[in-house]
């Protein structure tokens, strides 16, 4: 995650817990003028369209008063989905046994991506069966991940 989206994660969390949902991450994309805000949220029982309005307004008020990025952007308030990205270490410990693809920030092993069985997430270090080979990467090194679907 880049600063700008953990620091809007750390700013916006208290408002989605107030309606009793989760906060799963925040992506911040821009491309050439334009920016994409994306906010998942994730709820005991999953997420509704409802939950995603509600949250949409709370959410833009507070970026309204907070003004935290430059420009204009387009918030989209969504559901984690089945393939539901991984931003924080911790989220990887619930989904141990569960394939997973990594994008790495630089090779490893002669590569970047990998996709295998999520075997543990512990002290900084998510260890994965990987083409019948186990194989441990530091978290630090992980760009993107997600559960496969």
């Amino acid at each position: 995650m880049t600063t700008s989206a953990d620091n809007i994660a750390e700013m916006l969390r208290p408002t989605v817990q107030a309606l009793n949902l989760d906060l799963w991450g925040v992506e911040y994309l821009t491309r050439g003028r334009s920016a994409l805000l994306r906010i998942y949220i994730d709820g005991p029982e999953g997420v509704t369209i409802d939950d995603c309005e509600r949250v949409s307004r709370q959410v833009s008020a507070v970026l309204d008063v907070e003004d935290p990025l430059p420009g204009e952007y387009t918030l989209e308030v969504s559901s984690p989905g089945l393939d539901r990205p991984l931003f924080y270490f911790e989220q990887f410990g619930q989904f141990v046994g569960e394939v997973v693809n990594l994008r790495l920030r630089g090779p490893l092993n002669g590569r970047r991506k990998f996709k295998g069985v999520l075997e543990k997430a512990d002290a900084g270090i998510i260890s994965m069966t990987v083409d019948n080979e186990q194989i441990e990467i530091p978290y630090d090194q992980v760009e993107k991940a997600n559960i496969a679907f």
